[in-house]
């Protein structure tokens, strides 16, 4: 895809962060937009400023990436409005931060519902629209914690690893049948959005604090440039997109160190997280 002009273009969790930014960016470069979010205040702030950007057509959904027939009945509608769809990110995510013993099993059940089985929805119901339009792209948003994990993370780790297992296997599918569709798979590292803000967490930890530790020390990153990184990726066909330096840094030490890396981590999470919080 060396365009995104006049291309389809379907992104969930529109609502705030790297979606809205990604939905801007798009706008700018001529795609027909479907967005959609749970939050639907958010999501007409989007729509706001795409049309403000330009956008040439946009709709707009509610939508909960969990329900898998909701998704469903969302992408046939999808394709009935446009005729096709070209590009699909699946971008919708949310945290949980706590120890796993500490964790209930009703939020468990709430982030693997929308960080894995919301990528499943969103890849497996738009995948043949995306053979059938002859020029698609597949982008899922895993995180720099599918890469190497973290304390206090096991869901979310679970989540974004089986994100890019998903994902690097259905780009070699496309690879073997020889469908038109490219697949990147995102690993984006701390990133100023709500994500921390947003989260649950355990009964044992101080969300307020670990929201304002992320917030200060680990998202460094803007959505804006973030969006830019991704869209780069797509444009020149990368199969995975590492966002931000300290995905980079992160990345690169724990493929020098091995299995080891997971030591070097816990024992730095031991001294820098601040006091009431177990989690990265």
């Amino acid at each position: 895809m060396k365009t995104f002009d006049d291309k389809v273009a379907v992104i969930t969790g529109a609502g705030s962060g790297i979606g809205r930014a990604l939905a801007l960016d798009l706008a700018r470069r001529g795609s027909l937009l479907a967005l959609s979010d749970v939050n639907d205040a958010g999501l007409a702030e989007t729509v706001a400023l795409v049309k403000r950007a330009g956008a040439r057509e946009v709709r707009s959904d509610h939508l909960d990436v969990a329900e898998r027939e909701a998704f469903a009945t969302y992408a046939l509608s999808v394709v009935e409005q446009f005729g096709r769809v070209n590009l699909v990110i699946n971008n919708a995510g949310v945290a949980l931060a706590g120890n796993l013993e500490d964790l209930e099993y009703a939020d468990m059940d709430w982030i693997m519902g929308i960080n894995f089985w919301g990528v499943v929805h969103g890849t497996k119901e738009f995948l043949p629209h995306l053979i059938a339009s002859g020029d698609g792209h597949l982008v899922n948003l895993s995180s720099l914690f599918g890469l190497v994990s973290m304390p206090g993370q096991s869901m979310y780790n679970a989540a974004k690893y089986a994100v890019r297992g998903l994902s690097e296997a259905v780009r070699e599918e496309m690879l073997v049948a020889g469908h038109p569709v490219g697949v990147t798979v995102v690993h984006p590292g701390g990133i100023k959005t709500a994500i921390a803000r947003n989260a649950r967490y355990s009964a044992k930890e101080d969300g307020e604090e670990s929201a304002k530790f992320f917030d200060k020390s680990l998202a460094r990153m803007s959505p804006e440039r973030a969006a830019e990184i991704i869209l780069r990726g797509v444009e020149t066909d990368k199969a995975r997109v590492l966002v931000g330096i300290d995905a980079h840094a992160v990345h690169q030490m724990a493929k020098l160190l091995g299995s080891r890396y997971q030591d070097v981590v816990a024992n730095r999470a031991k001294k820098l997280l601040p006091k009431g919080t177990q989690v990265v």
